[in-house]
């Protein structure tokens, strides 16, 4: 993915989307002559799975909470989370999360080549409100627990080798994590309001059994340089690993987390951001701040899961706001992507694209009930960019 160090201003739907560097220091901005013109144009109305889609796009319902998944006799998990895709051989697998606490866990779809569901099965069970995670270079799913002193644990999509707690990477509350193979470090967003950015490097790359877990230190403004310093305790226990590091930056409730050509994308729910990570100059700075839109209504609120398409566009699924899920292009466009209608009182989770880049995949974690046991899993399949 190729993308400027600082993103600029971007106007879509009769809103400014303000974006990092200069720019975004309270400049204002016009809307634009054809609001709403996003890299694949207008949403349409709501399809008879209540999601609004760009033309040339369709959605079918893959698995609901509580029920058999389609062509298998295995139960689907309530509150469906964060997820992946894994290639299996000429089909492919998604692996999804459950965020309940007790019980917990994950589960996975697997499909044909031709996109049939062919198998789906538990991948990790006796764990507490796996929320998000992270896919591997070496195609593991590490699935991570957002509570107190939570773990992660490592886990075979294809559910033959049993899930493995993974100490060293710390107990906190964990949220996602993305892998970097070029620094040889997996990244991990901790969701409290305190809380921290860290990084894991593993004493081999490819075994998480040991290395060593490390914190982003710098100042408090939203921009500048850092560094990373070991947690001295990552057992969290008595000192919790956010207070451990002196001068460790904090992030107002951390969620998705992305990697991609030297560059980290991270979402913080608490204040609606996202922020970038130069790993190669070692700098940070925001690149979307919805508070600092000087007009009409913020494009992207609700800031949680965050994946990246084989284009270079990043999708950032809401927790909550108007429910969509949005895309943000290499050359700073912001624009919705989908929209699932009749669901407030749920949230978007897992997107996650097939090895191939023609299909999305995605949760509505609470449906149309707005309970746990009313999770939705969807498809979209369409004319993505490539």
């Amino acid at each position: 993915m190729e993308r400027r160090t600082l993103l600029r201003a971007a106007v879509l739907g009769g809103s400014s989307a303000v974006f990092g560097g200069t720019l975004w220091r309270g400049a204002a901005y016009a809307a634009p002559a054809q609001p709403g013109a996003g890299p694949y144009g207008a949403l349409g109305a709501a399809d008879a799975n209540g999601v609004r889609l760009p033309s040339g796009f369709t959605s079918r319902v893959i698995a609901r909470s509580g029920q058999t998944v389609t062509g298998t006799s295995y139960t689907w998990h309530n509150a469906p989370d964060g997820g992946a895709c894994y290639a299996d051989g000429s089909g492919w697998i998604y692996v999804s999360n459950s965020e309940i606490n007790p019980s917990g866990g994950a589960s996975a779809v697997k499909f044909s080549s031709a996109g049939a569901i062919t198998g789906a099965y538990r991948v990790l069970s006796g764990t507490r409100q796996n929320c998000a995670g992270g896919k591997t270079p070496w195609n593991t799913w590490l699935s991570c627990e957002e509570v107190s002193l939570g773990y992660v644990y490592e886990t075979d999509p294809w559910g033959v080798n049993a899930a493995v707690r993974r100490d060293a990477m710390g107990r906190f509350k964990h949220e996602a994590a993305a892998a970097d193979p070029v620094r040889k470090a997996v990244y991990l967003t901790e969701d409290e309001t305190n809380g921290c950015l860290y990084r894991f490097v593993p004493t081999t790359w490819g075994n998480l059994s040991a290395g060593t877990l490390q914190v982003m230190v710098a100042g408090t403004a939203t921009s500048g340089s850092f560094t990373w310093a070991n947690v001295p305790d990552p057992d969290g226990s008595p000192t919790t690993t956010r207070t451990q590091v002196s001068g460790s930056k904090k992030f107002n409730g951390g969620e998705g987390c992305h990697y991609a050509d030297d560059t980290v994308w991270f979402t913080t729910k608490g204040d609606n951001r996202v922020w970038q990570l130069n790993l190669a100059a070692n700098t940070y700075e925001l690149a979307y701040d919805d508070s600092l839109v000087t007009s009409g209504t913020a494009p992207l609120t609700g800031v949680d899961n965050i994946t990246g398409s084989p284009s270079g566009d990043l999708f950032v699924a809401e927790d909550g706001g108007n429910m969509e899920i949005c895309v943000i292009t290499p050359n700073d466009v912001i624009a919705p992507f989908l929209r699932i209608d009749g669901q407030s009182g749920s949230e978007i989770t897992g997107p996650a694209f097939s090895p191939d880049g023609t299909r999305l995949y995605f949760s509505s974690q609470r449906g149309t009930s707005g309970s746990s046991s009313g999770g939705i899993t969807y498809e979209v399949r369409g004319p993505f960019r490539s």
